[in-house]
């Protein structure tokens, strides 16, 4: 196994694993933020206030020994890193509409969390995309936010296909109890977008189906993982004033180094009234850095 170290870093004390809570209805993405002010507010004021009172056991979430590490199905039979204070696991086989052939081995691997964070021990991701109509998957039928999908390339079908995916995500590639989990929506040039006329609010309209969804089972979170250049290319001006997508928390990458996670905590949101909660940052695997 890789023993994960975080070079010219002082060991920290080690914190008891933070479980996830059970589930509580919330709104889109802003499901935590009750439990971050409990949980980070009273350590500000007394380092303000009581400045002797805050020690090394009291481990602020900018701690950067408390890393992150995320893994998908690239990751299958290789030896993960060990120490992780939370984990991502990819849900997905790079696609929208496959799956992980190693995901229960990897959330094995997640549950090996330390915790430490005000992010939960383990949270997942899924692979996002918009096919249009000529995908083989492209909804026939249902209604939504944006009307009866009738087959054609058009927002309601959009919608509908983006709520099919987030679906089966939940229920068919493996995942026991979707609703105690953290949903991240990777949205990357990668996979296949709507860049013709109007693609803008279909691909958003993808998005805000999966939000829905996952909303809907009562889970945990849900947020966007992106670069601001491709969510640019991909949704550009197509969220409105009312979407879901508002508000979301965002997982931003950041590079190959420590302080360049740092520094993207900083970035604007994606969506507005969105908070960056976390930066990632690539050495020989993954790793995530807290922004709260």
């Amino acid at each position: 196994m890789t023993k994960l170290t975080v070079p010219g870093r002082r060991p920290s004390h080690r914190h008891p694993a933070r479980r996830r809570l059970p589930r509580v209805p919330t709104g889109t993405g802003r499901r935590r933020w009750a439990r971050l002010a409990a949980t980070v507010l009273p350590t500000l004021v007394a380092s303000v206030l009581m400045p002797w009172a805050v020690g090394a056991a009291s481990a602020a979430p900018s701690d950067d020994s408390l890393v992150g590490v995320d893994v998908s199905y690239p990751q299958c039979g290789a030896s993960l890193p060990t120490g992780h204070a939370f984990a991502l696991v990819g849900v997905n086989g790079g696609r929208a509409t496959s799956t992980n052939p190693c995901l229960q081995t990897q959330l094995d691997w997640a549950s090996e969390a330390r915790g430490g964070t005000v992010h939960d021990d383990i949270q997942l991701y899924v692979n996002t995309g918009n096919p249009g109509s000529d995908g083989p998957l492209w909804p026939q039928s249902g209604d939504n936010r944006y009307g009866t999908c009738d087959g054609s390339n058009s927002r309601s079908c959009a919608y509908e296909y983006g709520w099919e995916r987030a679906r089966d995500d939940a229920t068919d590639r493996g995942v026991s109890s979707p609703e105690q989990y953290m949903w991240w929506l990777d949205v990357e040039i990668v996979n296949t977008w709507d860049y013709s006329s109007g693609g803008d609010t279909r691909n958003a309209a993808v998005l805000e189906g999966m939000t829905e969804y996952f909303t809907s089972i009562g889970v945990r979170g849900v947020g966007l993982y992106s670069t601001r250049y491709q969510w640019s290319q991909i949704v550009g001006n197509g969220v409105s004033a009312t979407s879901s997508l508002n508000g979301l928390s965002n997982w931003r990458p950041a590079g190959s180094d420590l302080d360049a996670a740092r520094a993207t905590c900083d970035v604007a949101p994606l969506t507005p009234g969105g908070v960056v909660e976390m930066t990632q940052y690539t050495m020989d695997f993954d790793y995530n850095h807290t922004c709260i």
